[in-house]
């Protein structure tokens, strides 16, 4: 094929190649489409295959040109990736195709390249571990929440305060979308599950009573166009709750799990708190780690990996189309550094051959099989079917790719 790239523009990843194909092999790829169409279409008056030529042109000319554009375009694209030596990463498209009769065809071409990744800094680098120390405060604090979590609500008279569970039945009364009818709803007070206007309400009444006062809504209010603006709300106090703390001892501590005091919960609740705490010391060493290397090594990433990130945490949360634009623009700088960070640990793993092998996946999948007591195919089975072997073959990578990093720079204790 004669074929000219004319133009080159690049773009961080971005590849814009302007293409030209003479008119001579526009024109022979023209009369090899005439010579398909001919051998495919049927004509009245003529056998299959042997209608003149010029019938076939003039009944079939725009099929004709189609297929022949098609076939121009989908050789032309192979021969510039080759000859360009592109490593595109998304379909190659075309822009501003000119294609008329005895012309040269001409286009532009756009795709997105597989960035180079050099890495020339990637050691030498000190970063802090937080201290995973487990103090008794935080015990305490969490043995208060498994208390809590076993509360008693139980029905309490006078005016509720901060902490109880009231059920109320409130309406809107004046404004343009005032309706009057009561709707009812269980609060706890002070748990910002409603204004702090109508909190207050609530607060003065004992159940059985009903107050109708005009309340603002907040200047910061979610729903914007109520931002500021007044109603009249009634509200109709029916049951107040408070709660009841059992008491934290061996009885709660059976209750909670298989604990035979309250000294064995504490001691499990230390342990997985630190436990945590470990993990969460080595997530934050291993994002100060990426931070410096990305920091340290710059380059371009494909803009649709990001936008494929995007879509598809969109969906995990159930963004919905209005909001779509601002979730993206939010959003935007948080994937692109997630791109960035699998790039950069693939091109350390490809490198260094730290990449997980088919060996260490069956190793892993073996110890899962034992925690859970399930023959290895099964766990494969199951692990393939729903899509995480892939998972599991990222994860020991990036262990492997961190623990060369650590070895290779300073990690110190806060």
């Amino acid at each position: 094929m004669d074929i000219q790239v004319t133009d080159r523009k690049s773009q961080g990843a971005e590849r814009r190649l302007r293409v030209s194909i003479s008119a001579e092999t526009v024109t022979e790829a023209r009369e090899r489409a005439a010579t398909r169409v001919a051998k495919q279409v049927r004509i009245p008056g003529f056998r299959p295959g042997k209608a003149p030529p010029n019938v076939v042109r003039k009944q079939f000319a725009e099929a004709i040109r189609q297929e022949a554009l098609d076939t121009l375009m989908r050789e032309a694209y192979q021969q510039v990736i080759e000859s360009e030596k592109i490593e595109p990463v998304t379909q190659p498209h075309a822009h501003g195709v000119s294609y008329e009769d005895g012309q040269p065809l001409t286009f532009e071409l756009h795709c997105e390249v597989r960035p180079d990744i050099a890495l020339n800094r990637i050691e030498g680098f000190r970063v802090r571990r937080p201290s995973a120390t487990v103090d008794d405060a935080a015990v305490q604090a969490q043995l208060d929440h498994l208390r809590d979590q076993k509360a008693a609500w139980t029905p309490a008279g006078g005016r509720p305060h901060e902490g109880d569970l009231v059920t109320v039945r409130l309406a809107i009364t004046g404004g343009d979308d005032a309706t009057g009818t009561a709707k009812e709803y269980h609060l706890v007070l002070g748990a910002g599950q409603v204004i702090a206007a109508i909190e207050e309400l609530i607060m003065e009444l004992e159940p059985g009573g009903t107050v109708e006062r005009s309340v603002r809504w907040p200047d910061d209010f979610p729903d914007e166009a109520q931002r500021g603006k007044a109603r009249d709300v009634r509200v109709e106090l029916a049951e107040v709750k408070r709660k009841s703390l059992p008491a934290l001892d061996d009885a709660l501590a059976r209750e909670l799990g298989d604990f035979d005091t309250l000294d064995a919960l504490r001691t499990t609740v230390r342990n997985d708190l630190a436990a945590h705490a470990a993990r969460e010391a080595d997530a934050a060493v291993r994002g100060a780690l990426m931070d410096e290397i990305l920091a340290a090594n710059a380059f371009d990433v494909p803009p649709s990996w990001v936008r494929r990130l995007i879509e598809a945490y969109a969906e995990a949360y159930q963004i919905g189309e209005a909001e779509l634009e601002k979730f993206a623009g939010d959003f935007g700088p948080t994937a692109e550094r997630q791109v960035r960070r699998d790039l950069a640990i693939g091109a350390i793993a490809e490198r260094e051959s730290l990449a997980a092998s088919e060996a260490d996946i069956d190793a892993k999948i073996a110890e899962l099989a034992e925690k859970r007591g399930s023959k290895p195919g099964e766990v494969y089975a199951a692990l393939q079917k729903s899509g995480q072997i892939k998972e599991i073959e990222r994860g020991i990578t990036e262990e492997r790719v961190f623990a060369w990093l650590q070895e290779r720079n300073t990690v110190e204790q806060a």
